[in-house]
């Protein structure tokens, strides 16, 4: 059993907490006092956040509506209260559009957007009756600028951009308040473990320039942020009182951002086509 004390904590409730932003983000407000609700597939293959006596682990797939239902039941049965939802579990893939599968297509919407509107709808009766609560959804920069071989992963998360924006309209009347956080290249296993590189074995007609843009992207998140820097940025949009919605993570992504929206676009295109080259 949790201790009563743990009711005075607030509660942070996390998607995606196995590896990457989502451990980095379970870890680091755990160590900030907060009560956690730290979700995965499966969480019997987690050790390191067992170690923390205010972290609750529970089984998640957010496709899954009754498993959703039970994780917010329990976090709330155990903790009292949610106060703040991070959609963080995401997936890419990245590859040429005309040889994506029906299923690959239908994953990566499935896991970044119908997924990520899932558990908001879900939790949002939660915060209505509290009166109060914050929803952090994990954008990126590629929500705001295409990039080559990566079409599907840019129309989640452009989508991601539009709902967030929107959605916060809807629920300024009941003090919730909606946040979008942007990173750009992040150093973890995502490129790794959770990119889906689209091929086929009869078009190969795309595979040079697939091969480039995948390398290049490859190197690209070997250099990048380290998650923390991201966790730090999501830690800032949770406390802040103000109604702000985007949050980008770094210079470098809110120079892109910038760029993308002064430059005129055939200029931008031609930096972003020099850049994967």
């Amino acid at each position: 059993m949790f201790p009563f004390s743990f009711f005075m904590a607030k509660t942070i409730f996390i998607t995606g907490s196995s590896s990457g932003i989502g451990k980095a983000t379970a870890l680091y407000f755990a160590r900030k006092g907060w009560n956690v609700a730290a979700t995965m597939r499966n969480p019997d293959k987690e050790k390191e956040l067992t170690q923390f006596s205010n972290v609750l682990l529970l089984p998640l797939d957010v496709l899954n509506q009754m498993q959703i239902s039970e994780a917010l039941q329990e976090t709330i049965r155990v903790f009292g209260t949610i106060d703040v939802l991070v959609n963080n579990a995401g997936y890419a893939a990245s590859g040429a559009f005309e040889l994506a599968t029906p299923e690959q297509i239908k994953k990566q919407f499935d896991v970044n957007v119908f997924g990520l509107m899932n558990m908001t709808q879900a939790v949002l009766p939660y915060f209505r009756a509290q009166k109060s609560g914050t929803i952090i959804n994990l954008a990126s920069v590629a929500g705001h600028c295409g990039f080559p071989g990566m079409s599907l992963y840019n129309a989640t998360k452009f989508a991601v951009e539009g709902f967030s924006e929107s959605l916060q309209y809807e629920l300024n009347a009941f003090n919730i308040k909606v946040k979008v956080v942007e990173p750009g290249p992040i150093k973890t296993d995502f490129y790794s473990r959770s990119m889906d590189i689209i091929s086929s074995k009869e078009t190969t007609v795309y595979d040079n320039y697939i091969n480039k843009v995948t390398a290049k992207m490859n190197a690209m998140g070997n250099k990048g942020k380290n998650p923390d820097s991201v966790v730090k940025i999501i830690f800032k949009a949770t406390i802040s009182k103000s109604n702000k919605l985007r949050y980008p993570v770094g210079c470098f992504e809110r120079f892109t951002i910038f760029s993308g929206k002064i430059l005129p676009h055939c200029l931008f295109r031609f930096i972003i086509n020099k850049m994967f080259r």
